[in-house]
């Protein structure tokens, strides 16, 4: 079903969902109250990504959906909703989740990249994040003739220092291309709670901390030649754990390339 309103999005945007977890478009009048309260208090959520934490909804709602999400075609967040779960007053088919987003979206080289990544700390290490990417990955990269979007590459972009990152994405089906040294500047990430890359730092810069990009990507090839049955398989498995998130969060940029 595709979602009639405007998301200021590149392409269709609809519900993607399976029997265990649905991707709907993040409804800040819904979902920014119980999204704020579930990660306040859980620096480590935003310790790879260029934004956040943040202070309040209001500051979540203005500094984050409206200066980073709206404002741009080329990214959408879904609400991650578990069906596994009671219906909540976040949804009537579970309970919020998470999120994640379809972002660096171009419709011209038919691309898209999966980030901006939180599942919150009471349903990591159980089947949400699994589904959640998988549901992604399948709109993405089926054809249009099997009701996806029938793009080219998906990529996935993370800190050198979040190695349950590179090996979740790995996991997924993901290929390392290379890595881009200097890509980030946390300004003020000392004080955020930012993990710098551990390069040395320059002189007068130390409280702005600085990180090196992971590149990976998922491509249509690698989706045809056996891709896609993997993310199925690891989609039907009861639970699957592939990192502790606890200590990094595994998904956590929107860079452009």
């Amino acid at each position: 079903m595709t979602v009639a309103k405007d998301l200021n999005f590149c392409f269709p945007v609809r519900e993607l969902s399976n029997e265990r977890v649905k991707m709907t478009p993040f409804d800040a009048s819904i979902h920014s109250s119980p999204m704020f309260s579930a990660v306040s208090g859980h620096l480590e959520l935003w310790a790879h990504m260029p934004t956040g934490p943040f202070q309040t909804v209001q500051d979540f709602d203005t500094n984050f959906l409206e200066a980073v999400v709206h404002r741009d075609p080329g990214m959408v967040l879904f609400a991650i909703i578990d069906k596994t779960k009671p219906p909540s007053n976040a949804d009537g088919e579970g309970e919020l989740a998470g999120m994640m987003s379809y972002t660096g979206s171009s419709s011209v080289n038919l691309s898209t990249e999966i980030g901006f990544i939180i599942i919150l700390p009471s349903y990591q290490r159980t089947h949400v994040n699994s589904n959640a990417v998988g549901l992604l990955l399948q709109y993405a990269l089926e054809v249009p003739s099997q009701g996806g979007l029938g793009l080219r590459r998906v990529q996935w972009q993370c800190s050198s220092m979040n190695a349950p990152s590179i090996r979740a994405a790995e996991r997924l089906g993901f290929k390392k291309e290379g890595i881009l040294k200097w890509h980030r500047v946390f300004h003020g990430g000392k004080e955020k709670g930012k993990v710098h890359s551990g390069r040395e730092l320059p002189r007068g810069g130390e409280q702005d901390y600085g990180r090196d990009t992971v590149v990976l990507s998922h491509c249509w090839d690698d989706w045809e030649q056996g891709g896609r049955e993997k993310i199925q398989a690891i989609m039907d498995r009861q639970h699957v754990s592939y990192w502790d998130f606890s200590t990094l969060c595994p998904f956590d940029d929107y860079t452009r390339s």
